[in-house]
């Protein structure tokens, strides 16, 4: 395998995980974020993201990996067409509930992600303009890094082509990348990013892992203010009545 794969690999396993802990033990530390503090954190990320991906890109191609085998194409278009539809449909519920049950009880949420919900988060209407750019971001460079890159090198380069250890491997470096949501978090990341690799594998696409992240990102971001708000309403209302 080359040089620089390994060097990427050595990156989305060590570097980056460490350097997300750091970002986010910081936000956490912040009593409260500012305006200010969530759009600079999420043009960072955009520019972050995007070098990111044209750098892996860059040095795919360069070593002679085409697009579809990077997942960049689309060879069944009916499958990934249904296997797209159900999955996002799958993924919106699920957010959905979790969001609800998240909004009723929110102290007794454990992890970072509750304490992190009223930081990052956008609060109004012009942030949440700038969210969805992330959001398309994330989706897509994400996927690609992981789903794209990960898998096509552990599959090329592992095992001899098993489809099972490219799933497992770029789940798990996936996983990985979300050390600062702890054991919890670490877990359900890992669940997610096995059923994203399998739909990756099973279509040659990464259409189906590209719309369902994009939109549990979107659903998360922009439902969960919006539903703690109605909850603190409703609290306050209830204390009053009482």
């Amino acid at each position: 395998m080359p040089w620089d794969f390994w060097l990427i690999l050595f990156f989305l396993a060590v570097a980056l995980p460490l350097l997300g802990k750091r970002k986010i033990r910081r936000l956490v530390e912040y009593p409260l974020t500012t305006r200010k503090d969530r759009l600079k954190l999420y043009a960072s990320t955009i520019l972050s993201q995007w070098l990111a991906a044209a750098i892996i890109l860059w040095r795919a191609t360069a070593h002679g990996m085409t697009l579809a085998q990077l997942g960049l194409a689309v060879p069944r278009p009916t499958l990934t067409f249904f296997v797209s539809a159900v999955l996002t449909g799958l993924i919106a519920a699920n957010q959905f509930l979790s969001i609800r049950e998240f909004a009723k009880n929110p102290s007794q949420e454990r992890g970072i992600l509750p304490q992190l919900a009223g930081r990052i988060f956008p609060q109004d209407n012009f942030e949440r303009a700038v969210f969805i750019p992330l959001v398309l971001t994330v989706a897509f460079c994400e996927e690609l890094i992981y789903r794209g890159f990960v898998q096509a090198v552990f599959r090329m380069h592992f095992a001899a082509g098993s489809v099972l250890i490219s799933i497992i491997g770029s789940a798990l470096l996936f996983a990985i990348a979300h050390l600062y949501q702890g054991p919890r978090g670490i877990a359900s990341t890992f669940i997610v990013g096995v059923v994203f690799s399998a739909t990756r594998a099973w279509t040659g696409s990464l259409v189906p892992a590209i719309v369902s992240h994009g939109v549990a990102d979107a659903i998360a971001g922009l439902l969960t203010p919006k539903k703690l708000r109605q909850n603190s309403l409703l609290q306050v209302e209830t204390n009053i009545h009482s």
